[in-house]
């Protein structure tokens, strides 16, 4: 089965980013932006990251695209798409990269979403969640693409139940 940990808006936090990291043994780690670190942090190490509007190291790259065992993920903070007026732009691009899976945060509220044919997945914050109590992140777990389930865990690895989906893209 194939793992991948999604973080986002951690704003500063290190201690909490390796407790998550060492609680969870996973193939793949993302980091959906405003970490507030340096680019090059041994908290960040291992994780697929890109930048938010609270980054400032220009190291960071706005986006990425990656495969992830047969499925493509595309990584964004979600600042430059509007994505707290809606997922439109950011639904364009992410058909432009040809992605399956879309990571993405800002917005600091947690959630999966089936849209059309592709997976949005905001983790929320460890840090300033809204819209729930619960400081979250998210873990998703698939053996092909049309059997995923995504766990919501709060900061202290605790499962979130309500917000766990599965789906099939």
């Amino acid at each position: 089965m194939a793992e991948v940990l999604i973080l986002s808006d951690s704003h500063g936090l290190s201690n909490e980013v390796v407790a998550i990291k060492e609680r969870h043994d996973v193939k793949w780690s993302i980091h959906c932006g405003d970490s507030e670190l340096e680019f090059d942090a041994d908290e960040l190490q291992g994780f697929y990251r890109v930048g938010g509007n609270c980054d400032f190291d220009v190291r960071y790259p706005d986006e990425q695209t990656i495969e992830l065992d047969g499925l493509t993920f595309y990584i964004t903070h979600g600042h430059l798409f509007d994505v707290k007026m809606n997922l439109m732009r950011l639904s364009y691009r992410a058909e432009e990269e040809n992605a399956q899976v879309v990571c993405f945060g800002h917005s600091h509220i947690a959630g999966a979403e089936k849209v059309e044919k592709k997976l949005f997945i905001n983790p929320g914050s460890i840090r300033l969640p809204k819209g729930r109590n619960e400081k979250t992140y998210a873990i998703m777990r698939w053996d092909d693409p049309s059997d995923i389930t995504i766990h919501f865990y709060n900061v202290n690895g605790e499962l979130v139940e309500a917000l766990t989906k599965n789906v099939s893209i």
